[in-house]
């Protein structure tokens, strides 16, 4: 059987595109497996994750949904649903002109944190470390490398809006969060059933 990763020779881009969604919920499992293995110290046990207030926090955006730019028609697709009981918020997404990704999100609750990764069919990936959410609102900030090489903040924001509306931005900042350039703004309605 041929292995597709070696010291010697990296995976395939595709492989890899493919892999990374899988790796990111095989590292979140291994955390939180290694998180129950920890002794008692006294404390009360973890809340779960289906009743734990904090982790319900972006549950507001969990549905089918038609994306588009402000003024515009719906050009893209996205839903959103919870997985590993309810431990995770997935987002799959396809944009059209098949590009496709997924964002995930969880919240880390011994850091009392938000923690997520995107990831699309075209190679790219950026986690975010520092994530908060909070009454219909949250903000996910990571680091990231430019073409160059250059340091890059990467920071999503996902709004509940009037009318059972989301929007989602995307932004950058060059210079360690001073200044924010927008990459997108996206408004998010929900599908008939």
């Amino acid at each position: 059987m041929r292995h597709l990763c070696t010291f010697s020779q990296q995976p395939h881009p595709v492989h890899q595109a493919k892999l990374l969604p899988h790796t990111f919920l095989i590292l979140a499992a291994a955390a939180s497996v290694g998180v129950a293995a920890q002794p008692a110290s006294g404390a009360p046990e973890p809340t779960s994750c289906a009743t734990n207030p904090e982790a319900r926090q972006l549950d507001f955006w969990v549905g089918d949904w038609s994306i588009a730019s402000p003024g515009a028609g719906p050009s893209a697709t996205s839903k959103v649903y919870l997985d590993l009981d309810k431990c995770l918020v997935v987002e799959s997404w396809d944009g059209g002109k098949d590009h496709r990704g997924m964002n995930m999100f969880a919240y880390a609750s011994g850091e009392k944190s938000w923690r997520g990764m995107f990831v699309d069919n075209e190679g790219r990936a950026h986690i975010f470390a520092d994530g908060k959410v909070a009454a219909g609102s949250a903000e996910f900030v990571g680091p990231s490398r430019g073409p160059n090489g250059e340091a890059v903040l990467n920071r999503i924001r996902v709004v509940r809006l009037a009318g059972g509306k989301v929007e989602q931005t995307w932004d950058k900042s060059f210079d360690n969060g001073a200044t924010w350039t927008s990459q997108f703004r996206l408004e998010y309605s929900r599908k008939a059933n």
